[in-house]
């Protein structure tokens, strides 16, 4: 029966092929004009709105290729790449480079051995800073520094930017303001080192803003000169070194070791001030994540110190003859103090030596000022001249108790 059926549905099939045959060509003949007329239809709204495909498939090819030209970085004449500014100081440090000095200092280093004999080992400390050539005379190229860079040095050389060494003497320093002037014979250069050094532009440091663009130059770590960028963090910030309290320009420009006595610029290429200290942390210290703190000298705030140095004249800038600290708020309350500069030294021959301050006493007002920073004393002495007097309400121990009286000091 399978194959029966199987015969039959052939045998059916067959036959509607045979019996059909010019019902499947009227068929054919309908569907191809349908599809002559669709495609027609198509065409007519092909040509009727070719101009707003055209305008698409065109808009589509312009997205395309400007993000090809997009990906390409095209610097432009305005030190932009695709929009963004970029930082380029590379003609104003080619231009300051030949301005600045390498200095390498040598300080004498005695130590003994006592036992049976003793042993006298002399030797040499080598250390690395750096400098600004400021002005000449008729003899000598003059070089400004920090006071810090050839303080107790034996021997000074200075690289020019040639990386020609010669040997410098020191002019004059202030270790109250951490500058220095030393000078290098003009009779020691040669001829291609007296073609290739320029004196420094000075600038106006009273002119900086905070986020101004900076440039700093230095012989970092004695590697030679080297440049870094950043901006002004900070204007007139109190730094202490050296029971000496100054107020500077607080960086974000990398100083290192070496740095120091070293240009920083503004972006003209000016010097407006020299880089003296960073801040800086052991790695067991609660501070050991601290970065991108430079401090630098503001140039206008030595710069008639500067003048003096280079004459050769001493540090004129007024003092009282003491050494001492500031007792902080909290070091008043834990142990029962006033607050004030606490005197530990009066130097001799001073204003205060010839005064009746005495070891001991703490300084609470200057002139009626409360003193509570080393600032608050020297704020009121750089208005002042050598020989001029102030009053220093003092702080003193009688029994148990402290007491207080006015003492006149003649500035020294």
């Amino acid at each position: 029966m399978v194959k029966r059926k199987n015969e039959e549905s052939v045998e059916e099939a067959e036959v509607e092929r045979v019996i059909e045959p010019k019902k499947k060509n009227k068929t054919w003949l309908i569907v191809t004009l349908s599809v002559v007329f669709v495609v027609s239809l198509i065409g007519l709204n092909v040509l009727f709105f070719w101009d707003d495909i055209s305008s698409f498939v065109g808009d589509k090819i312009d997205n395309l290729n400007k993000d090809k030209i997009e990906l390409t970085y095209t610097k432009t004449s305005d030190n932009k790449i695709n929009g963004v500014y970029v930082t380029d100081v590379s003609e104003v440090v080619e231009n300051a480079m030949p301005s600045i000095v390498a200095i390498t200092s040598k300080t004498l280093i005695s130590s003994g051995y006592f036992g049976f004999n003793y042993f006298n080992n002399e030797r040499y400390q080598e250390g690395a800073g750096s400098g600004i050539i400021i002005s000449e005379s008729d003899n000598d190229i003059m070089i400004l520094t920090n006071n810090h860079v050839v303080e107790g040095a034996s021997e000074l050389s200075v690289q020019f930017i040639n990386e020609k060494s010669f040997d410098a003497r020191i002019i004059g320093t202030s270790e109250r303001k951490d500058v220095a002037v030393i000078a290098v014979s003009k009779k020691s250069l040669d001829a291609d080192t007296l073609k290739n050094i320029k004196i420094a532009t000075m600038g106006d440091s009273t002119e900086l803003k905070v986020g101004n663009g900076i440039i700093a130059i230095g012989n970092a770590l004695g590697y030679g000169q080297s440049v870094t960028t950043g901006v002004v963090s900070a204007i007139d910030r109190e730094v202490t070194i050296d029971d000496y309290t100054n107020k500077m320009i607080q960086i974000d420009a990398a100083i290192n070791g070496g740095n120091s006595g070293g240009a920083l610029l503004n972006s003209n290429g000016e010097v407006v001030g020299i880089n003296s200290a960073k801040y800086s942390s052991s790695a067991t210290s609660t501070n050991a994540s601290i970065e991108g703190m430079g401090f630098a000298i503001p140039i206008s705030d030595v710069s008639k110190l500067i003048t003096s140095l280079m004459n050769g004249e001493e540090d004129t800038s007024p003092t009282i003859g003491i050494e001492g600290y500031i007792i902080t708020e909290d070091e008043s309350e834990g142990r029962n103090m006033p607050r004030g500069f606490y005197i530990s030294k009066i130097v001799p021959g001073s204003g205060a030596d010839k005064s009746d301050l005495e070891i001991g006493n703490i300084i609470t007002k200057i002139n009626g000022d409360k003193v509570e920073a080393f600032s608050d004393i020297q704020s009121v002495l750089a208005n002042l001249n050598k020989g001029d007097t102030v009053t220093l309400t003092v702080s003193y121990v009688l029994g148990r108790e402290y007491k207080e009286k006015d003492v006149k000091v003649t500035l020294s």
